[in-house]
């Protein structure tokens, strides 16, 4: 058998928490059990399966049999497009209260991903055809719509992930102060300076809201489709701090590298830097494991 590389002891115990496994529409090179079984490669501890177009959590449900004899955890989310009828407080509650542990607000339906991909829900590509629907939190005067507040206090009370999905910065601050308003302490942006745009002084405000900062390794794979530098991801790390970073994968897709030969590339570039281990442990396993609400790992 193979040895596994060095940095996969770094990073033993990793949580994911944006991994594109499916089903989905659009196409993925495997299922959520296959990826959390591929990443016994890193001691993968648990991972979230994320999909823009309906409730994972009912996957993972389905899947229970078959995940019983697997180390690492699946946990589910609902990401809140056209798909699954937008601001819909019923399917947040059904996917939170059935164990989903992550809401996305507006990812592919939202007016900012929209701007970036006008391919009517063809980004990257579907399999099926499918309609979108611009899905807006905020009403004509921007404040935000009451159905969004509902959303929060369900999350509040199942102690769930607020995640800014892939909105306009502001509407993402003001989803955040509505947050943190209602004492919600879980609350991610994913990928800051990927389709969203948030600047960092944007995001400063945001991490002293509590937030925290989900950079995506698949954007630094040297292999994957963006190939950006390191010295990128070190600088976000650098100023905002690991204290409020969590790194995730992003990866699954059909035409991608698998998340795990992601984290070890990436993984390694970033020690090479200087990345003290103790800081990447805490953006891959310490910080994921307290949004999921997952307790200490053993």
């Amino acid at each position: 058998m193979k040895k596994p590389p060095a940095v996969a002891s770094v990073l033993h115990g990793l949580v994911d928490m944006h991994v594109h496994s499916g089903p989905s529409p659009f196409p993925r090179r495997f299922d959520h059990v296959e990826a959390a079984q591929d990443g016994a490669r890193i001691g993968l501890r648990a991972m979230v399966a994320k999909s823009h177009h309906h409730n994972t959590q009912m996957d993972v449900l389905a899947m229970k049999d078959r995940l019983a004899g697997v180390a690492a955890t699946v946990h589910g989310g609902i990401a809140l497009n056209s798909t699954v009828g937008g601001l819909n407080v019923h399917a947040v509650r059904m996917c939170l209260r059935m164990g989903g542990k992550v809401v996305w607000f507006p990812t592919i339906s939202s007016g900012r991903h929209i701007d970036c991909h006008p391919e009517d829900g063809s980004f990257p590509t579907t399999t099926v055809p499918l309609t979108l629907e611009r899905i807006d939190i905020v009403d004509d005067s921007g404040a935000l719509k009451p159905e969004a507040v509902e959303i929060l206090d369900e999350i509040k009370e199942q102690r769930a992930v607020v995640n800014g999905g892939h909105m306009y910065p502001e509407y993402i601050r003001t989803l955040f102060h509505a947050a943190k308003e209602r004492g919600i302490g879980r609350m991610v942006v994913s990928h800051p300076d990927f389709v969203i745009g948030a600047d960092r002084s944007l995001c400063r405000e945001l991490t002293s809201l509590g937030a925290y900062l989900e950079h995506e390794v698949g954007h630094y794979d040297p292999e994957g489709p963006e190939r950006w530098a390191p010295e990128r991801l070190m600088s976000w790390i650098e100023e905002i701090g690991p204290e409020h970073t969590v790194l995730a994968s992003d990866f699954g897709q059909d035409t991608n590298p698998k998340p795990v030969d992601a984290w070890l590339r990436v993984a390694e570039a970033l020690l090479d830097l200087g990345l003290p281990e103790k800081d990447l442990r805490r953006m891959v396993c310490d910080n994921p494991a307290y949004l999921l609400d997952l307790g200490p790992s053993d």
